[in-house]
């Protein structure tokens, strides 16, 4: 009875005290030793149901946290360029994605890659080309 108002769930103080029992059940030798061992058992499953409380409290706490954001879809201009991208050789899609959205330099990207500074210049103009042609190609079956 105590447990239940203390939980205020008779199902969870009931599953407190079976569990204090078959703990007392696994200890029993030590445990009949003792002058009240009503008392032990009592001990243990209020533990239980206080441990219970506090794991439910930090649950809830980070429940509450966890909110629903919500992103807007990607524009369609956003996914032509993404498909468009994805058509392109791996190097020079690697150079233009270097370039224009991670604001390295040419010099860098050279390093980056292990090729000269020209390679990584003929890389990005074959990509513009092939992206810019790729995207106006899309821009006309859109409409």
């Amino acid at each position: 009875m105590q447990l239940w108002a203390y939980t205020g769930d008779l199902a969870q103080a009931q599953d407190v005290v079976q569990d204090a029992f078959c703990a007392l059940f696994e200890r029993w030798d030590r445990i009949s030793q003792y002058d009240d061992p009503t008392a032990w058992v009592r001990r243990v499953a209020w533990n239980r149901a206080t441990n219970r409380f506090r794991r439910s409290r930090t649950f809830l706490r980070w429940a509450q946290r966890q909110r629903e954001s919500h992103v807007p879809e990607p524009s369609p201009d956003r996914v032509m360029l993404v498909a468009a991208l994805a058509e392109l050789p791996a190097t020079q899609r690697r150079a233009l994605v270097k370039f224009h959205l991670g604001d390295l330099s040419i010099a860098e990207i050279a390093v980056q890659e292990g090729v000269s500074a020209g390679t990584v210049k003929s890389w990005l103009h074959r990509g513009r080309a092939v992206l810019a042609a790729r995207l106006a190609e899309r821009g006309e079956e859109q409409r």
